[in-house]
């Protein structure tokens, strides 16, 4: 079956997940069984520490604190599902609650 990276951008809270509203904290803990009932199984599910704790490795060696691009949303976490298609991607995609940020569903290289 088809692999899918599916990738969560958000603005950064200032105290972290702490600060994420118990809603939202709700319903990304809901979303499991809903991409199970879905018939998408999920094959690693990764969150990120803050990006303060980056360091970005660039051209020539040289290391710098941060993430590469200065933005205001930042990648919070990552997940790999295995679907159908990726349109059944996409609809995982929409699952997820998002405050102020932006999902990717990007399919995976296959050997």
């Amino acid at each position: 079956m088809p692999q899918y990276a599916i990738l969560i951008y958000e603005t950064e809270l200032p105290g972290g997940v702490v600060d994420i509203p118990p809603e939202v904290m709700e319903a990304n803990l809901a979303a499991g069984d809903r991409i199970a009932a879905m018939g998408v199984r999920v094959v690693n599910e990764q969150a990120l520490q803050p990006s303060r704790t980056t360091r970005t490795v660039r051209k020539g060696g040289l290391v710098t604190d941060g993430p590469f691009l200065e933005s205001k949303e930042v990648l919070a976490g990552f997940f790999v599902i295995e679907a159908s298609d990726l349109d059944q991607a996409v609809a995982v995609g929409r699952l997820l609650p998002i405050m102020d940020g932006a999902v990717e569903v990007r399919p995976l290289l296959t050997e």
